[in-house]
């Protein structure tokens, strides 16, 4: 896959109840069951991007920054979303926007992630 400016590649998922009464599981004892989706489940969106769609097989995380604006409501479809807005092929870097949205175009968090991607320059 040749990689370009501009490049994105977006996923949209709903969490349920039994999603969040599982996550609480998981959390450990005395871990509440949360009211909106939790940022963790979040970020799985944006990783699961960047390493099956956008760059895909083979990136390497390095970074991820994410500001939360507003909670995620469950049971609502959100879509992640990875833009690529800079590719350094000299030192297998790309760089990208990351944006969660709920359906009503409301933007629940927003970020920056840096990959490292060892054929950034090849087509």
């Amino acid at each position: 896959m040749s990689l370009e400016l501009g490049q994105r590649a977006e996923l949209t998922r709903s969490y349920t109840q039994e999603d969040m009464t599982e996550f609480a599981a998981l959390a450990g004892e005395g871990a509440s069951v949360p009211l909106t989706v939790p940022g963790p489940l979040i970020g799985g969106l944006f990783s699961y991007l960047l390493g099956v769609k956008l760059p895909g097989r083979g990136t390497n995380y390095l970074k991820q920054s994410l500001e939360f604006l507003v909670p995620a409501p469950v049971g609502e479809p959100l879509t992640a979303s990875v833009t690529i807005t800079r590719l350094r092929p000299e030192k297998h870097l790309v760089d990208l926007e990351t944006v969660c949205e709920a359906a009503d175009g409301t933007r629940i968090c927003q970020g920056r992630a840096l990959v490292y991607v060892e054929d950034v320059g090849k087509g």
